[in-house]
Formats: structure tokens, C-alpha cells, sequence
């Protein structure tokens, strides 16, 4: 089963980041949700909302292709 929302430790394997700047992304990803009216968890990401911002695909799967 997927995850639904990525923690800041998935974000950092994910992207090569630290800890800090992972953190920063979430926060940036979950203003931007905000604004669109979702609710968000602080320090953690939808799964589907991060793979589309950083590879243009909702399909994760499709980002090792």
C-alpha cells in the first residue's frame, strides 16, 4: 500500500536534501496546498501533490522512467 503523505525523512532520501532544507520544502508544499483550501499536516507532504510539483507526474512510478 502507498503512503498517503511523505515524512521529512522520505523527502530527504527522495531529493538528496538535508534535514532542514526538507523541512523548508514541506512548509513551502503545504502553504501552496493552503492556498488552494486543503488541510495539511505540518511536516508531512501528500504523496500525490510532491511527485506532481517536482515531476510534473501524478503517477509516482513514472518518475524512474
Amino acid at each position: 500500500m502507498e503512503k498517503m503523505f511523505l515524512r521529512v525523512a522520505d523527502v530527504m532520501e527522495i531529493l538528496g536534501v538535508s534535514e532542514s532544507y526538507a523541512y523548508k520544502l514541506i512548509r513551502k508544499l503545504n502553504k501552496e496546498m493552503q492556498e488552494m483550501g486543503f488541510q495539511t499536516i505540518q511536516g508531512r507532504i501528500d504523496t500525490k501533490f510532491f511527485y506532481e510539483h517536482f515531476y510534473q507526474t501524478k503517477d509516482y512510478e513514472r518518475r524512474n522512467a
